[in-house]
């Protein structure tokens, strides 16, 4: 059974920084495309952000400039790199294929307050 491991969540400041880290085991992250998903309670979950196989990027309009994803094939690891966090960014944040294929690990949190 494939386990996603997120991590990196925390309580921040508006305006503050975040790196969260993906993980899988009884899985290759090197050969499928990743994204990041955040869902607040309110909200239907939604893709944040994309990376290829490649390494080309996509991103949701509300965090382009301000998120960036990376993934180090070597270490089959997925970043995402959050700067200038807003309180509307608090969410849990989970990791995936892109589309989602794999079960849903238990996300990390991400809370944006001051």
């Amino acid at each position: 059974q494939v386990q996603l491991v997120e991590s990196g969540g925390g309580l921040v400041q508006p305006g503050g920084s975040l790196r969260l880290s993906c993980a899988a085991s009884g899985s290759n992250f090197r050969f499928y495309a990743m994204g990041w998903y955040r869902q607040a309670p309110e909200k239907q979950r939604e893709l944040v952000a994309g990376i290829s196989i490649a390494r080309s990027t996509k991103y949701a309009d509300y965090v382009k400039g301000r998120f960036t994803i990376s993934r180090d094939n070597n270490k089959t690891t997925v970043y995402l790199q959050m700067n200038s966090l807003e309180p509307e960014d608090t969410a849990v944040y989970y990791c995936n294929t892109d589309p989602a294929r794999l079960p849903w690990g238990q996300g990390t949190l991400v809370t944006v307050s001051s």
